[in-house]
C-alpha cells in the first residue's frame, strides 16, 4: 500500500508535510494552520492515515490534508 499526500505525491516514513487546509484538531485546544511544516511522519496501515506528533501529542492525520 502506498500511501499519497493530496498532490498524489507517494509518501515514506520521516517525511515532512505541509498542511494545506486549517485543521481543528480534537483533544488539543489549537488548530493546525495552514502551512504549518509536520515533520518525521510515520506511516500507518491505512494509506488515508498517518501518524506524526504535534507537541507532546501524537496525532493521526488524513493524507488528504
Amino acid at each position: 500500500m502506498e500511501a499519497k499526500d493530496s498532490n498524489g505525491n507517494i509518501l515514506n516514513d520521516g517525511d515532512s508535510v505541509h498542511v494545506v487546509k486549517d485543521l481543528k484538531v480534537r483533544g488539543m485546544p489549537t488548530t493546525l494552520k495552514r502551512g504549518n511544516v509536520i515533520k518525521n511522519i510515520r506511516l500507518t496501515n491505512s494509506p488515508e492515515e498517518v501518524e506524526c506528533r504535534i507537541g507532546k501529542s501524537q496525532v493521526v492525520l488524513k493524507t488528504m490534508y
